[in-house]
């Protein structure tokens, strides 16, 4: 074996000094800063990458696209200005982020290939980093939509909805926001605004009259109509986007911003899904009003516009429907006169409630008047009523039929009462007392023929004859029901009072015995004999 000389014994391998900086680069640790950023580590790179290719100066900067433009991540050496002849490399990370390298830097292969290993170890973290924070700004941007939906469904008011929109807007979304709702002939009026400085509001006033007359020029409305996003006006920072619902075009939410806030790249696609929802609300909450305005137009038609005025009674009427009001319901009450000078006092309760139960509340009403005014007897009006009711309808109906006469002349008012399986009307006395009037007979709309014997009782001076239906004593509050015996009790503090107070006080008291909406129609009838002892 041949001899070596000294120096060449302990010589490294020409290969040594690039795989050691290979080594170096490769042995930067990853772990991103507390921060939640590739800062600390991109600045470890540089430092390392500049120990083995004698840079006396790089930079990397990196622009996340939200708006503020590339930043310095990281520097190592002197300063590199704009104009400088150091290297610029591309760093690979997926939009919307754009990075690049800034090296000065001998160009020797040695260089470039550490450059391009630096370059590749820096895209993967800064990717990671990338993913890691659009995954928590869509986990934050999920709840925020979660919070928007549950808002918007606490409420079906549509003013308060349209309120409500431009407060969830800001100041997640942009730092004020304008609603315009869409009116007759595609035009639009502002609904609602908010702004994140309330001493802005004279100011926001302003835009938003501006602002309707830009979203109405014919390119942008073009836009808006076809589903598009717009920009505001140059004078303004943010976006215009349409609201649709069900095919419909409801109006435009204005998204404004200061100019040099940073912007969330996933931004337009949260505006997007927060219009989509606030649509959806808008329109639901449309719906709602207008169910509301013919449920109430199609009750009031069921009942009697105007109680009559009747020398020597007192007459007072309530009504309540279930539910919050969207629901018509199935109760009746009426007075009418009858042709042998007597006077008629209908209350009723359709089985079921809605469109078809007011169908066949009405039928009833009908009826009743033309065979009462046809000058037919009671029992036959009851009688024809259930025939009518088995044949044309699948609901039965409880009713009171009670004819009221003061032809007599006299103090007591004579009354003669058909409870078609009703519940007992309850007497008010004078005194204070309570009792229970009547005699139960069967439903209408059941079996055939209908048996409602009469019953006569007389009304002195001071007592009154109260008729409800059993929404009023089923009632409930938990497992306990308000029942009879309460309304009862509630009565005997009533005496001396007059029909229509007697008649309200019942109603707040049922209605106030429990926080819920009642579950069944209520109906209370309240009728008093007021002539003098």
């Amino acid at each position: 074996m041949p001899n070596r000389a000294p120096d060449q014994e302990h010589s490294p391998h020409p290969a040594a000094a690039p795989l050691k900086a290979v080594d170096a680069l490769l042995g930067v640790a990853t772990t991103a800063d507390e921060t939640g950023t590739a800062h600390g580590f991109a600045g470890d790179l540089l430092r390392t990458l500049a120990e083995h290719t004698a840079a006396t100066g790089s930079a990397v900067w990196l622009d996340r696209g939200d708006g503020t433009g590339p930043q310095l991540l990281a520097a190592q050496g002197k300063r590199l200005p704009p104009a400088s002849a150091a290297r610029r490399i591309t760093v690979p990370v997926s939009l919307p982020w754009s990075a690049e390298l800034r090296l000065d830097a001998p160009d020797t292969p040695q260089a470039q290939t550490l450059t391009q290993l630096a370059v590749q170890r820096l895209g993967m973290t800064l990717e990671h980093q990338r993913l890691r924070d659009s995954d928590r700004r869509r986990q934050t941007s999920l709840a925020f939509l979660a919070e928007v939906s549950e808002l918007l469904a606490q409420s079906l008011d549509l003013t308060l909805t349209l309120a409500l929109i431009p407060r969830l807007v800001v100041p997640r979304l942009g730092t004020w926001c304008t609603l315009h709702r869409a009116t007759p002939g595609r035009r639009l009026e502002p609904a609602a605004a908010a702004h994140a400085d309330e001493a802005m509001s004279a100011w926001l006033d302003a835009v938003s009259d501006d602002l309707t007359r830009s979203l109405l020029a014919p390119p942008v409305a073009d836009a808006l109509l076809a589903g598009k996003n717009v920009p505001l006006p140059t004078s303004l920072s943010g976006i215009a986007v349409p609201l649709f619902a069900r095919g419909e075009w409801l109006g435009v939410l204005s998204i404004g911003r200061d100019t040099d806030s940073p912007r969330d790249p996933d931004e337009i696609p949260v505006a997007e899904e927060v219009a989509r929802r606030c649509a959806l609300a808008m329109d639901n909450a449309r719906i709602h009003e207008e169910r509301q305005t013919v449920s109430h137009t199609l009750q009031q038609a069921l009942l009697p516009a105007k109680l009559p005025t009747i020398q020597g009674l007192g007459i007072g009427a309530e009504y309540v429907p279930a539910g919050r009001g969207v629901e018509v319901g199935g109760d009746l009450y009426d007075i009418m006169a009858m042709p042998d000078g007597r006077w008629l006092v209908m209350v009723g309760d359709v089985s079921g409630k809605g469109v078809h139960a007011a169908a066949v509340t009405g039928l009833i009403r009908e009826v009743i008047r033309v065979l009462v005014k046809d000058g037919r007897p009671l029992q036959s009006v009851l009688a024809t009523l259930n025939e009518t009711l088995s044949e044309r309808s699948e609901r039965y109906c409880t009713l009171a039929l009670a004819a009221f006469d003061t032809r007599g002349g006299g103090s007591d008012v004579e009354v003669s009462l058909h409870l078609a399986g009703h519940d007992r009307p309850l007497v008010l006395h004078a005194d204070g007392r309570v009792s229970s009037a009547g005699r139960w007979g069967t439903a209408l709309g059941l079996v055939s023929p209908v048996t409602c014997p009469p019953a006569r009782l007389v009304l002195k001076p001071g007592e009154t004859l109260v008729f409800f239906t059993d929404g009023v004593t089923e009632r409930r509050n938990g497992h306990e029901f308000f029942g009879t015996q309460r309304l009862a009790q509630r009565l005997t503090y009533l005496a001396g009072h007059p029909a229509d107070v007697i008649a309200a006080r019942l109603r707040t008291a049922a209605v106030d015995f429990s926080v819920d909406p009642p579950r069944d129609d209520m109906a209370i009838m309240a009728v008093r004999n007021d002539a003098e002892r």
